[in-house]
């Protein structure tokens, strides 16, 4: 397989964001209402129920979801790891085929806010809704009045349809779940989290300068900071790197760097067969594979030994990966 995949650039569709007034083309339509948090195979039947209504009524289907998450506003100590920021998120309904993310920020007003209070003031005032679809154990507002019960009486009084969509179970019979994903990530699974996903998992980004050293070692880094929140498994991995609308393969370490500073973590990825300037660019890393966990050498030289071994490993596994899922495909450009 090739090392660069050309992919169709387009522009990334960008969130909208709840305060604002929605454009007029997107008012009246469709709405799935959720956190989405990775937008995983769950998600993507709600996503999905709403999309068929709405093409079949010939009108918008939205996304609306919230920022920060919810648990990480009544619990700030203990952050969720986010799978998927609204930008990443964003990209990705639009690839499932719906025409906009609407993000509503997550504060103390709007926790405040009674379940007829956010039928009344979002889903009718704000977006217009012809229809709701939500996830069975979907709740929202003051002290999660808003039961999937309480949204169908609401529907019936203000003239609104509503869809409940039953829990998605994977091959096992598990239900998918973010949580799910979130373990597997941590763990280093990343079939576990790509099977969950229905996508393989990536982190947008850009790139940021750092201390010069793995061009100095001949393994030149693209550099990122991810998000403190991020649990994924650190030490090495088999990447892809997405960047002005090429696709290429790499090796990257996620992690604090042992041989030398065990500072704060950081993902360095080194592209193969590539030179130029990457500062300030913003790029996909897509996870493929773990390599090996973080490690400390008897010496630099045997570190660079390592790292020889690795991107060999890397590319091995990276010539064998197959395309994807469709909407791997529909992300990278490749399908309608």
């Amino acid at each position: 397989m090739s090392q660069e995949v050309e992919r169709r650039a387009g522009a990334a569709p960008q969130p909208y964001d709840l305060a604002d007034r929605l454009p007029d083309r997107l008012r009246g339509g469709h709405v799935a209402i959720g956190n989405f948090d990775g937008v995983h195979r769950g998600h993507q039947a709600v996503l999905g129920a709403a999309l068929d209504r709405a093409r079949a009524e010939g009108k918008p289907a939205l996304t609306l979801t919230f920022e920060p998450h919810p648990r990480s506003f009544f619990t700030p100590d203990r952050p969720v790891f986010r799978l998927t920021p609204p930008e990443a998120k964003a990209r990705i309904v639009g690839a499932l085929g719906l025409d906009g993310l609407v993000v509503g920020r997550f504060d103390a007003a709007f926790a405040a806010l009674s379940a007829e209070d956010f039928v009344r003031d979002v889903l009718i005032g704000r977006l217009g809704a012809s229809s709701i679809t939500i996830g069975w154990d979907f709740q929202f507002g003051r002290d999660r009045q808003g039961t999937p019960g309480f949204l169908h009486e609401a529907g019936r009084r203000h003239g609104f349809g509503v869809d409940v969509v039953e829990p998605f179970a994977c091959e096992g019979g598990e239900p998918v779940s973010s949580s799910r994903i979130r373990a597997a990530l941590e763990a280093g699974d990343i079939a576990e989290a790509h099977g969950l996903l229905g996508y393989r998992w990536f982190v947008e980004g850009e790139i940021v300068h750092g201390d010069a050293r793995g061009r100095l070692l001949g393994f030149p880094t693209a550099n990122m900071r991810l998000p403190e929140n991020c649990r994924l498994k650190q030490g090495v991995w088999a990447v892809t790197f997405t960047i002005d609308g090429l696709t290429r393969h790499g090796v990257a370490n996620w992690g604090r760097r042992p041989q030398f500073d065990d500072g704060a973590p950081v993902l360095e990825t080194h592209v193969f067969d590539f030179s130029g300037d990457l500062y300030g660019k913003r790029v996909d890393v897509g996870f493929v594979s773990f390599l090996r966990p973080e490690a400390k050498f008897a010496s630099v030289d045997a570190l660079v030994a390592q790292m020889h071994l690795d991107a060999a490993e890397a590319r091995a596994v990276l010539s064998s990966m197959s395309p994807g899922t469709a909407l791997d495909r529909a992300l990278a450009g490749e399908i309608a």
